[in-house]
């Protein structure tokens, strides 16, 4: 049914396909491709000096720093947690499980200063609910590392699920069962059978939220405090040094933060065409070649 809808839309007039391909290219550069590509050319303006002398900046090297350890620890947190998330939804049926399936997409819905409000409001160590116990035993979570990492991870959560889920539904579980069958335990199955199927997508999920992570804004900025050289990630100090009229500093690091996306996504359009193919469209030019 899909290779015959995509059949009736490609047969299209030629107009109108030129008109399509016109209007998403202006969208995107318009929208894209043009404002990143300033940031660019704001960047060197200087010369590579200036960017040099930009990054120099010890608190430039701090906010890099930070967001890198944050975003890395927030990742390995969504690796563990959305792997096991997408097992339970696939492999396995019980009550709410639409529900769960919807909440796990909240993060895509909410946003980003809404989750770092909440977040104050749960471990807030005035008045949060956990709060003051948790500093009570020495663990202060807001206006610290642990809730910009608790922040980030949130935001970047979906990321691994939708993409480990489908491979998932995909593969189904014949093969798991039959290792089942022939005496494996759980994590014999999971590492023999399961993973290889679903490493492809693991990676791209991972890549993904690398780059959401390093990139993120809004909760972080409510969790973080924003003290400089300490709570400063660098999407924050972007925006600071922008206000601050620094306007050179702001364009170097929102370069970086640009840079790592995109190789992000050209690792991920790398890999993607040739490795990440379910097994019927993996069969399926065998099939028309029979």
């Amino acid at each position: 049914m899909a290779s015959t809808r995509s059949t009736v839309v490609g047969s299209g007039s030629p107009a109108l396909k030129w008109v399509l391909r016109l209007v998403v290219v202006g969208y995107l550069f318009f929208l894209v491709a043009w404002p990143t590509g300033l940031i660019a050319r704001r960047t060197f303006e200087g010369g590579t000096q200036a960017f040099q002398d930009a990054l120099s900046d010890p608190d430039v090297t701090h906010a890099l720093k930070l967001s890198i350890t944050v975003a890395i620890v927030a990742v390995l947190i969504n690796l563990v947690f959305g792997v096991g998330m997408s097992l339970l939804l696939v492999r396995y049926e019980f009550p709410g499980k639409r529900v769960l399936s919807a909440l796990i997409d909240l993060p895509l819905a909410v946003s980003p200063i809404v989750v770092g409000l909440a977040l104050i409001l749960v471990y807030n160590g005035r008045y949060g609910w956990f709060g003051p116990t948790l500093e009570d035993h020495g663990l202060q979570i807001v206006f610290a590392k642990p809730g910009m990492i608790m922040a980030t991870a949130f935001v970047a959560l979906p990321l691994v699920i939708r993409e480990v889920v489908p491979v998932l539904e995909d593969m189904g579980d014949d093969q798991e069962q039959a290792a089942n069958s022939l005496g494996a335990n759980a994590w014999q199955t999971f590492w023999r059978i399961t993973l290889p199927g679903i490493k492809w997508a693991v990676v791209y999920g991972v890549v993904l939220s690398l780059a959401r992570s390093l990139g993120e804004f809004g909760a972080v900025k409510v969790v973080a405090g924003n003290v400089s050289g300490e709570t400063t990630t660098a999407p924050v100090l972007v925006q600071q040094k922008y206000q601050n009229f620094e306007q050179q500093t702001a364009y170097a690091v929102s370069f970086i933060l640009v840079a790592v996306a995109v190789v992000c996504l050209i690792v991920v359009a790398l890999l993607r065409p040739k490795d990440h193919k379910t097994p019927a469209a993996a069969a399926a030019p065998q099939g028309e070649k029979a």
